[in-house]
């Protein structure tokens, strides 16, 4: 059956909801909440009309940026239950770079062609409250072109408790050290009945939209998350992508939209009963498409996650709305401690032959999408080896960080 029959076949409510979109309509709750839930006929129409509206808001290119994760510590005293990378300071596993550390790994990066390093980690009791900053700084030095995507909301909001600076001033000095962006995680669910289930240490739904906001206001891009396939279900879904269209339209601050699909094999969470194993094939289907629907006119970019989907299962997303294949990583470890398979480094070569294998033209992207180079050769050109060894002298200059209220619609591993 075509694409028209998909649509055509489907349920006249959902029918007219997939119409209505297409048209640019902005759906409410009860309407995404309707698209959430169909299934069958409308499920395949979702993914259907969620294809044609990406290929409407981006075209046929789909994009990642060559990049490094750096978990910086595994020692965390936050405690979330879906988490099975955070350690206390005494275990035997337990790790902690330093700045310097830090720096070296990302100079590492820099000299494989990466214009990105993304920073995360976890919360030591001890960490000095500048030690964010530290890191920004031996980044910087190290590699002044370098890009850091680096510490997420909640990790701000540590920063801000340690050293007593208020939000605003706190996150001007980290702009003003090198911080080009952040991870939109530590979102998981945006709603506190199920963030209190999840982790309740972790910050509330207000503090998360108060640091995010703030950034944007400052003129720092972020990305957007959210996990699912634990205790959640589709109306948790629907709320959460509203209220990240709610902040978008406000401040035009963030550069994607990830669905993270929750990693259950080691994590408390699930091993205690307290989660279903993971999402399914079709909800991650579902999630990404109807994210695409949801936000559309407002994030432009819908994201996979291959570490946590895998590859079968990112190339579908792709075809349900999705137009970003995320970052080479090159190291990641929070998703892998968790149980992910699916491998820690992927080669912007293998990226690039994936792409091409549903039909889709690969380009390579700054973390703010500014489209360094499309590759729309079946094979590689002279021209796009001598990209991969071109001096990284002049980065900076080919990629610009946009003005927040041009942004459009960021790859990391963690939650």
């Amino acid at each position: 059956m075509g694409a028209i029959g998909q649509v055509e076949s489907c349920s006249a409510d959902v029918r007219e909801l997939l119409e209505g979109a297409r048209q640019g309509a902005e759906l409410s709750f009860e309407q995404g909440l309707r698209l959430a839930t169909a299934g069958g006929a409308g499920l395949d129409a979702l993914i259907v009309a969620a294809d044609e509206l990406r290929r409407e808001a981006v075209g046929e290119t789909v994009t990642y940026v060559v990049n490094r994760n750096i978990n910086f510590t595994n020692v965390c005293f936050v405690g979330c239950s879906f988490c099975g990378f955070g350690r206390g300071p005494g275990a035997t596993d337990a790790y902690s770079l330093s700045a310097e550390d830090v720096a070296r790994k990302a100079s590492e990066a820099w000299e494989r062609g990466a214009t990105e390093v993304c920073i995360q980690g976890g919360l030591p009791r001890d960490l000095d409250g500048f030690f964010y900053r530290d890191i920004l700084r031996a980044v910087k030095r190290a590699i002044p072109a370098m890009h850091v995507h680096a510490f997420s909301p909640m990790e701000i909001s540590y920063g801000v408790d340690k050293t007593g600076m208020p939000l605003s001033d706190y996150l001007r000095m980290m702009k003003d050290e090198g911080l080009g962006s952040i991870p939109g995680t530590a979102a998981e669910i945006l709603d506190d009945r199920v963030r209190r289930e999840l982790s309740p240490n972790k910050l509330p739904v207000a503090r998360w939209v108060e640091i995010i906001t703030t950034a944007h206001e400052l003129g720092i891009p972020t990305t957007s998350t959210m996990m699912y396939g634990h205790v959640e279900d589709p109306a948790d879904w629907v709320r959460h992508i509203l209220l990240l269209r709610s902040i978008q339209k406000r401040t035009g601050g963030f550069t994607e939209f990830v669905p993270l699909g929750f990693i259950h094999e080691k994590t408390r969470l699930y091993k205690h009963g307290g989660a279903r194993a993971g999402a399914a094939r079709d909800e991650h289907l579902r999630v990404h498409a109807l994210a695409r629907l949801l936000l559309h006119g407002a994030i432009k970019n819908v994201q996979v996650s291959w570490v946590k989907l895998g590859f079968d299962v990112s190339l579908a997303c792709l075809r349900a709305g999705a137009n970003d294949f995320s970052g080479t990583l090159m190291e990641e470890n929070i998703s892998k401690a968790a149980g992910a398979t699916h491998g820690e480094y992927v080669a912007p070569e293998q990226f690039r032959r994936l792409i091409r294998s549903i039909g889709r033209v690969p380009a390579e992207r700054s973390t703010t999408y500014k489209i360094r180079r499309v590759f729309d050769s079946p094979e590689a050109s002279e021209s796009e080896r001598s990209l991969a060894t071109a001096d990284h002298a002049d980065v900076s200059s080919r990629l610009p960080l946009l003005q927040a209220e041009t942004l459009s619609p960021h790859a990391e591993g963690a939650y």
